[in-house]
């Protein structure tokens, strides 16, 4: 006995361990109320729908038993059930309380899960727009829908369960017989079981009347067209009106079970019954058929173009690229004046070499410090100053630590350390193509200024640690100087003095030592959760999470972003697209981590609504409204009030971080494959479908990933920090389209979708890989390196939109044994010309077969060759401008009046040296030469002032 009651307690602190742990996290990231509301909402549909199917079946059985005969027949069959009768008897009351207990458990179960339907019914908003079909508004098919039909499914199993129920308790006790003599069926039994039936035929005709209107949001296979949904043509005219009709049909048949009450016969109901499946069968199958057959497929393309117009509307819109412009492009290019061309190139791009997704071994080497931090295996590319740059973060790798224990893996090595960047465009001078780091070293320095550095929360930090206790933490060691050791000074995680607090998280982690561990004392938290997707994807859990979370330093802290989207399978006549493969691409194949997190797979509606931010060092979490029109978030918002942010809460220096997340792109781009069509017929024929290539850098299948650089579309002055892709024709090599988007937030043209339809005859990717491997310099350039036991990597083929031709950039990359990757070539491709040289400028010049007039702005163009001297004053003066402008800023916080007049003179001795480093720079050599107006440089505004002038 003492054993059993220990063995229940123990299993009940289990699962109280459970609940309590996640009520303190909840608790700790201040977001207890989606915690509350989900719990209650969960526990009051449990509650709800689980007495509801008791009582339902619970009920039945009662009834059955009160309307039992008063004398069984005199039988073989009753003789035997006698046994039975008698067995039960003592139990009959224990035998009735379980039955329903497990079917209402069980019920309750099923209906909790059912939390996100009954929350976006409840508080769901109009979406302001009408289906075509019934002209009812779409929130119907989004949020009303999907409720009627979880109580239909609730419905027929409380109708099942308890016919079944009824008609066993029946049985047992007479009032239904199968071999005794006389009738089958008593009087009460008869009317008893022809309600239920009555129950489930109506049930049936409500079916019928929903199915109406799931014909809106039915997905089917279209053989002309593929992936389909909305109606069609068989839909509108055979299907739609069969449903109405046997709507009418199942209401008169569930009539007639009702009327068995009073005429105790089933003659009618089975006949009225037996009606009901011949017209499903003849009206809701034959029918439709027959329709099709004779009346669609001999006009098929004439018939259907209706219906395939509103399925490229519905589909263009909810997918966000209704507003994507589509011009013609020739592609071919404009050699009539290579001197134009080789000028216009360098101000075409900021052509990006250093490759996020090659570089990440030459991060490890040059600045990995110690073998227990790591770079992620994709860097990330944002923008400082102007300037594309790749950035990663040095987290911990409790693999690297020297000594594995219990004490080293979770109180002694607690944190990462740092941001490392490095151009985007260029490798450091004088070297054998290394990046050229901007913030490197431990801790780092650089243009990033002063910032907290350590990185508690990160992609790579999975393992629990315990911090601000007694026990000490490694905080970073330097060659030559003492180890330094911190204390954690946040409020993240949770307190673990409170003895209860400690029990829970011993049984939920299955670790004792937590429980009576020295270690851990007066002020010490536990951090777990810590990756930014997870922490995100706990505190909204309505929310599908964009596969690729990136840091940014952000007003002196780390944060990561992480773009977040609404998403919902209910658009009526919108094709239906599954994340996890629309998204998928040669990256996200190779490194998990970079897959979409996504709640609903199937959908056909997306919008990339919130922008989310992790702090690095404190773990806090902050939801930003995005979309502020999106009706599927205003939804999610009144269901969980205050727990999102309004847009106007997100401060200037993250709104200059923020960018078009990759996943909406990749959604975009497959649909864009068919929907930048409009015209119905040309739809249905296919003659204008595109597909996304492969990438040809990897020679595997799978996508080509999109690429995010600052480029100057056709028709546009300025170089704008985009995301962009490329399509071939269906089936063929050559290059079909260019796409980009603009993916700088801050921009005013932010989200706008640029396709250009090419009407020439290019080359595609993987032609100009092809071309590039047959080209005699790589040939022997291969063989060089393979002489020298070297490794070649080709880098991201970057395609560039260049006087009404496209030009491909490509860096290649050779690695040695035991080494890491350095930039060593760069290939370029204009038209019909390849060419394959050491530096960028060498390769645009010989491609275009002129010298450069004017160098690249900084940053950009030629990424080997050193800056003049003019250049370097000019970016060390705009360098040192804006570190006295941060330290004037940070003395004007802490009121310091004397550092802050020092920061000013410091200010002003640096701007007036810019101004002597740009007067001496030659007018020819400007970037806004010949009337073009100057890219934004580092230091300045869009106006070009300089900061903290």
């Amino acid at each position: 006995m003492t054993l059993g009651v220990l063995a229940v307690l123990a299993m009940a602190f289990v699962m109280f361990a459970g609940f309590w742990t996640d009520w303190l996290w909840y608790r700790s990231v201040n977001y207890s109320s989606v915690f509350t509301t989900t719990l209650w909402t969960k526990i009051g549909l449990f509650a709800v729908f689980g007495l509801l199917m008791a009582l339902a079946v619970g009920v039945n059985i009662w009834l059955a038993h009160r309307l039992r005969p008063p004398l069984s027949a005199m039988s073989l069959e009753q003789q035997n059930l006698d046994r039975y009768r008698m067995g039960i008897a003592p139990y009959k009351k224990w035998v009735l309380l379980g039955v329903t207990a497990l079917v209402g458990l069980i019920a309750g179960a099923s209906a909790s899960g059912q939390w996100r339907t009954w929350l976006m019914w409840v508080n769901g908003v109009s979406f302001g727009q009408k289906d075509p079909q019934f002209q009812l508004d779409v929130s119907f098919f989004a949020f009303d829908l999907p409720w009627y039909r979880f109580l239909l499914g609730f419905g027929f199993a409380a109708a099942v369960l308890s016919l079944i129920a009824a008609a066993l308790v029946h049985y047992l006790y007479g009032g239904l017989r199968i071999t005794s003599p006389g009738a089958r069926a008593t009087a009460a039994a008869t009317g008893h079981l022809s309600v239920l039936l009555g129950i489930f035929v109506a049930l049936k005709a409500v079916a019928y009347w929903l199915d109406r209107y799931g014909l809106a949001v039915k997905s089917s296979d279209f053989k002309a067209t593929g992936n389909w949904a909305g109606l069609r043509y068989v839909d509108a005219n055979a299907y739609l009106p069969a449903k109405t009709i046997l709507f009418c049909i199942a209401v008169i048949c569930a009539l007639l079970f009702f009327a068995t009450l009073w005429r105790r016969t089933w003659q009618l109901p089975v006949i009225g019954f037996g009606l009901m499946v011949l017209s499903a069968i003849l009206i809701g199958g034959l029918y439709p058929a027959i329709v099709q057959k004779f009346q669609v497929q001999p006009n098929e393309q004439a018939k259907e173009s209706p219906y395939i117009k509103k399925n490229i509307d519905a589909t263009r819109k909810a997918y966000g690229i209704d507003d994507a412009k589509v011009d013609d492009y020739q592609g071919v290019g404009d050699s009539k004046d290579n001197s134009q061309l080789r000028k216009d190139a360098d101000s075409a791009a900021n052509y990006r070499l250093i490759d996020p997704n090659v570089v990440p071994p030459t991060f490890d080497q040059l600045q990995q410090e110690r073998k227990y931090y790591q770079f992620p295996t994709t860097l990330d590319v944002d923008r400082y100053k102007g300037q594309d740059t790749v950035v990663g973060l040095r987290e911990l790798d409790l693999q690297g630590i020297p000594k594995r224990n219990w004490i080293n893996d979770h109180f002694t090595y607690t944190h990462g350390y740092g941001v490392v960047a490095a151009k985007g465009t260029a490798v450091k001078p004088d070297t054998e193509g290394a990046p050229d780091f901007t913030e490197s070293g431990l801790p780092t320095e650089g243009t990033l200024g002063t910032y907290e550095q350590r990185i508690y929360y990160g992609e790579k930090t999975q393992q629990y640690s315990i911090v601000g206790g007694p026990q000490k933490e490694l905080d970073y060691e330097k060659n030559g100087e003492p180890t330094k050791t911190t204390s954690y000074k946040g409020k993240s995680g949770v307190n673990l003095s409170n003895p209860l607090n400690r029990a829970a998280y011993a049984v939920s982690f299955s670790e004792p030592q937590i429980l009576y561990s020295g270690a851990i004392g007066e002020g010490s938290r536990i951090l777990y959760n810590r990756t930014p997707k997870e922490r995100v994807e706990a505190v909204a859990p309505w929310l599908s999470l964009d596969g690729d979370a990136y840091p940014a330093v952000v007003n002196g802290r780390v944060q990561w972003i992480v773009d977040a989207y609404t998403t919902t399978n209910g658009y009526p006549y919108a094709s239906r697209t599954t994340l996890g493969d629309t998204t998928a691409d040669s990256l996200s194949q190779t490194d998990s981590q970079r897959a979409v997190i996504a709640q609903q797979n199937q959908v056909n509606y997306i919008r990339n609504s919130v922008k989310a931010t992790v702090d690095a060092y404190d773990g806090t979490v902050k939801l930003y409204q995005w979309d502020t029109e999106d009706p599927v978030l205003k939804t999610w918002m009144k269901a969980f009030p205050d727990t999102v942010k309004p847009k106007g809460d997100i401060a200037p220096a993250l709104m200059e971080h923020l960018r078009y997340p990759q996943d909406l792109f990749k959604v975009q781009r497959e649909l864009l494959t068919r929907y930048h069509v409009e015209s119905p017929s040309q739809f249905y024929s296919g003659s204008d479908a595109w597909q996304v290539p492969d990438d040809p850098t990897t020679g595997e299948k799978s996508s080509v990933p999109p690429y995010y650089l600052s480029l100057k579309m056709p028709q546009e002055q300025d170089r704008k920090f985009s995301l962009t892709t490329t399509f071939t024709p269906n089936g063929r090599p050559n290059l079909g389209a260019f796409m980009a988007v603009d993916a700088d937030a801050s921009s005013k043209d932010y989200g706008t979708i640029r396709l250009l339809r090419v009407t020439g005859d290019v080359p595609g990717p993987q032609q100009v890989q092809n071309r590039l491997n047959s080209n005699a310099e790589v040939a022997e350039f291969v063989r060089n390196m393979k002489g020298a036991n070297s490794d070649i990597e080709y880098g991201n083929l970057l395609t560039i939109p260049l006087n009404d031709g496209f030009l491909y950039v490509e860096p290649v990359y050779a690695q040695g044994n035991n080494a890491y990757p350095l930039l060593k070539k760069v290939a370029v491709s204009y038209g019909r010309e390849t060419v394959f040289k050491n530096t960028l400028g060498e390769a645009l010049n010989a491609v275009f077969g002129e010298e450069g007039e004017t160098p690249p702005p900084p940053g950009d163009g030629d990424t080997t060759t050193p800056p003049s001297e003019g250049d370097e004053s000019l970016q060390k003066a705009i360098e040192d401008a804006q570190k006295a402008y941060d330290e004037g800023e940070a003395a004007l916080k802490e009121q310091d009046w004397t550092a802050y007049g020092e920061a000013q003179e410091k200010l002003q001795d640096a701007l007036q040296r810019a101004a002597d480093a740009g007067a001496e720079t030659e007018a020819p050599a400007s970037p806004g030469a010949e009337g073009e107006k100057p890219d934004k440089a580092a230091g300045q505004d869009e106006k070009g002032d300089q900061k903290g002038s």
